[in-house]
C-alpha cells in the first residue's frame, strides 16, 4: 500500500482517487476551494461537459456509470442557429449515437462523494498548494481561512491541479523539461437561459445549440433543471471586421451586440445583462510539456495537457488519462517508476492531439457548419460509413465514439480523410450525384486504393 497524495479534488482528481483507493492505496486529496457540496460557489466560468463514450468507460472502470446516467441528458446532434432564427439539426453520428450534456459542478460533486464512500479517500478542502519537493516527495500547503501551512509527505504525488499547476511549475524547471502556454485570442463568458413559467425547457431539450458567427460564436448546453448553460466565445480585441469583449462596456453595448448577432436568443435571457456583467471574461490556454513524470511525482489531466474546450474533450482526456494509468499499474504490479513512465508515454502522444484537434475543431464550429461545400461533405462521409463502414470513419466518430481510437491515431486518419475528401469533392457534379449508386460505387474504390 502506497500513501498516495493527489493535489486537486476537481473531476480528474477525484476519479483517480477512487481508482488508486480500489487498488488499496491510502489517498489524501488536497483541494484550494471549499467543499462545493456544502459551500455556496458560484459558477461563473464554467463550460458545460459533453460526455462522450470514452468518458463513460472511465467512469464504467470505477463503476460510476449508473449513478453520472442521472445527471446527463443525451445530446444526438447539434442545432445550429442562423442569424435569422432558422434552426438546422445536424447529427453527430448514426442513429443512437449521442453526447450528453453534464453540469460540470453536479458531476464533480457526484464523483467526490462516490469517492468518499471509499475509507481508503480523505478530502483536505481549503488547502492552498504553494510548493512541491519533487525529490523528497513532499507537498506545501496552506489553510486558506487561517493561514497555516503544512507539509505533507508521500510515497507518490498527483497533481491534477488544472492548468496552472503548482506541481508543474516545479517540473518545468528540472533539466531537459519542454513547456508551452499559448492562449487563444478569443475568450468566454458564461450566460445562461432559464426555464420556461412552467419550468419547461425553452428550446430542443436534447441538442447542443450552436450560433454560429464565422470569427466568434455562443453555444448552450442543457441542464436537468431545464436551463441552459451558454457561452459567449469572443476575441479579447475588436477589429473592423470582428467585434470584440473590449466594445461591450456598457448595457447599450451588450443588448446591440445581442440584437445583432443572436437576436433569436435575446427573449430567452431575462438575466442577460446581469450575467454579462456578473460573470468573469475567461481565457482559453493550451498546455504542453513533457516530462509528466518526475521521480513519483506524476502529472494528470489539465496540469498534463490543458486544452481549449472545442471538441468537448478536456475532461474526457484526464479520464483517459486515469484508465490508462490504472492499466499501466495493472501490468507492472508494484514497479511504480515502470508503470508511471510507461503511462506517460502511453498519453503524451493523445494529449499533444486531442490539443490540436480542438483548436482545429473551434474553426470548424464557428466558420464552416454554416457553410454549404461543408455540409456537403458531412453528408457525404455519413453516406460513406453508413455504406462502408469497414473502409471510413469520420473523424469526429473516431475521437468521440470509438474509444478503442488513441487520440493521437484519430489525428493521423482525420489527415488521411481531408486528403481523400478533397479528392471526392472534386469530382464531377457531386453535389448532385453523391448519393447515387454510380457515385459511391467511384468513391469506395478510392477508399479501397488509398
Amino acid at each position: 500500500m502506497k500513501n498516495i497524495t493527489i493535489v486537486g479534488a476537481g473531476l480528474v482528481g477525484s476519479l483517480l482517487s477512487i481508482y488508486l483507493a480500489k487498488r488499496g492505496h491510502k489517498v489524501s486529496v488536497y483541494e484550494r476551494r471549499p467543499d462545493m457540496r456544502t459551500a455556496n460557489i458560484s459558477a461563473g466560468r464554467s463550460i458545460n461537459l459533453a460526455l462522450s463514450d470514452r468518458g463513460w468507460r472511465g467512469l464504467e472502470r470505477a463503476g460510476l456509470a449508473k449513478e453520472i446516467e442521472k445527471i446527463i441528458i443525451p445530446m444526438p446532434g447539434r442545432m445550429m442557429h442562423a442569424t435569422d432564427g432558422t434552426l438546422t439539426f445536424q447529427p453527430y453520428g448514426k442513429e443512437g449515437q449521442a453526447i450528453n450534456s453534464v453540469s460540470r459542478g453536479l458531476l464533480n460533486k457526484t464523483l467526490m462523494s462516490a469517492a468518499e464512500q471509499h475509507p481508503n479517500v480523505t478530502y483536505h478542502f481549503n488547502q492552498r498548494a504553494l510548493d512541491c519537493d519533487l525529490a523528497a516527495t513532499t507537498m506545501t500547503f496552506e489553510n486558506t481561512e487561517t493561514g497555516e501551512q503544512s507539509v505533507v509527505q508521500s510515497d507518490i504525488i498527483f497533481a491534477a491541479d488544472g492548468a496552472f499547476s503548482v506541481v508543474r511549475n516545479k517540473i518545468q524547471h528540472t533539466d531537459r523539461c519542454n513547456y508551452s502556454q499559448e492562449y487563444l485570442e478569443h475568450a468566454y463568458k458564461e450566460l445562461v437561459i432559464p426555464p420556461g413559467p412552467n419550468g419547461e425547457f425553452m428550446i430542443e431539450k436534447n441538442a447542443l445549440h450552436i450560433w454560429a458567427r464565422k470569427s466568434f460564436m455562443m453555444i448552450a448546453l442543457p441542464n436537468t433543471d431545464a436551463t441552459y448553460t451558454c457561452t459567449l466565445f469572443l476575441p479579447y480585441k475588436s477589429t473592423p471586421d470582428v467585434p470584440g469583449f473590449d466594445q461591450l462596456n456598457t448595457e447599450q453595448d451588450v443588448l446591440n451586440f445581442f440584437n445583432t448577432h443572436f437576436p433569436d436568443a435575446v427573449p430567452l435571457m431575462p438575466t442577460l445583462l446581469e450575467d454579462f456583467f456578473s460573470n468573469p471574461t475567461s481565457s482559453l490556454a493550451t498546455v504542453r510539456t513533457y516530462p509528466w513524470v518526475r521521480g513519483n511525482v506524476a502529472l494528470i489531466g489539465d496540469a498534463a495537457h490543458a486544452i481549449c474546450p472545442f471538441f468537448g474533450q478536456g475532461m474526457i482526456c484526464g479520464f483517459e488519462d486515469c484508465v490508462v494509468l490504472d492499466e499501466c499499474l495493472e501490468r507492472n504490479g508494484d514497479n511504480w517508476e515502470a508503470a508511471l513512465d510507461e503511462y506517460q508515454q502511453l498519453r503524451k502522444p493523445s494529449g499533444d492531439a486531442i490539443a490540436q484537434l480542438a483548436l482545429d475543431n473551434f474553426i470548424e464550429m464557428r466558420d464552416k457548419v454554416a457553410d454549404p461545400q461543408f455540409l456537403l461533405r458531412k453528408k457525404i462521409e455519413a453516406e460513406m460509413h453508413k455504406r462502408f463502414p469497414e473502409l471510413y470513419t469520420p473523424l469526429y466518430t473516431l475521437v468521440v465514439f470509438t474509444p478503442d481510437v488513441t487520440y493521437a491515431d484519430a489525428y493521423r486518419r482525420g489527415k488521411e480523410n481531408d486528403a481523400l475528401m478533397e479528392k471526392i469533392l472534386a469530382l464531377p457534379d457531386i453535389a448532385n450525384t453523391w448519393n447515387t449508386d454510380a457515385a459511391m460505387n467511384t468513391i469506395k474504390e478510392m477508399l479501397q486504393a488509398r
